[in-house]
Formats: C-alpha cells, sequence, structure tokens
C-alpha cells in the first residue's frame, strides 16, 4: 500500500442543526459529493478542521476504517449523535420517567 492509499486529507464539517452530528468529506471533493437531501437536513455545515486520516490513527468516536472507506466509496460520512446518556433519563422529574 502507497502512502497516497493509506492517507487520505478529509474535510470535517459541524451540523448547524443537530448537536455533534459532523460530516466528513474527502478534501479534494469538498461537499459537491453529498446528497442534497442530507445537505438539508444537515443544514449550513460549520467547518471545524481539516485532518489527515491514517488508519494507525484512531478517531474518538467513530472507526476510522469505516470513515476512510465511506470517503473513497461516496465522498462523504456522516458521524451521528451519540446515544443519549441513560441517566439522564433515569433522572428524578424528567418526562420520560415513570412516576
Amino acid at each position: 500500500m502507497t502512502d497516497m492509499t493509506r492517507h487520505l486529507i478529509c474535510s470535517i464539517y459541524r451540523s448547524s442543526r443537530q448537536d455533534e452530528m459532523y460530516l466528513y468529506v474527502d478534501k479534494r471533493r469538498g461537499l459537491d459529493a453529498v446528497p442534497e437531501a442530507l445537505m438539508s437536513r444537515f443544514g449550513a455545515p460549520k467547518h471545524v478542521a481539516d485532518m489527515l486520516l491514517r488508519p494507525e490513527k484512531p478517531l474518538a468516536r467513530v472507526d476510522v476504517d469505516k470513515v476512510r472507506a465511506a470517503l473513497r466509496e461516496q465522498g462523504w460520512f456522516l458521524q451521528m449523535p451519540p446515544p443519549p446518556e441513560p441517566d439522564l433519563y433515569l433522572a428524578k422529574g424528567h418526562p420520560g420517567r415513570g412516576a
């Protein structure tokens, strides 16, 4: 595997509509590869960072290999927000908690 196939530069954008939702795109292609329906749900993208994705360098909340594969295949990867903390729903007074 050459350095060109091992390393991939991506741009990361934060959603203006949903907290902790991020869109990874191949920096060379930009947002052009992202479907219009996804962009309308994602909202105005806020650029967070550009990053060199390497197989040996893990990401915080997603599998770097899945991100790299999606960028190569479709040009983008959507990182969904983490599930809510169960303790928040168990807190006294939360409307989802039983009486």
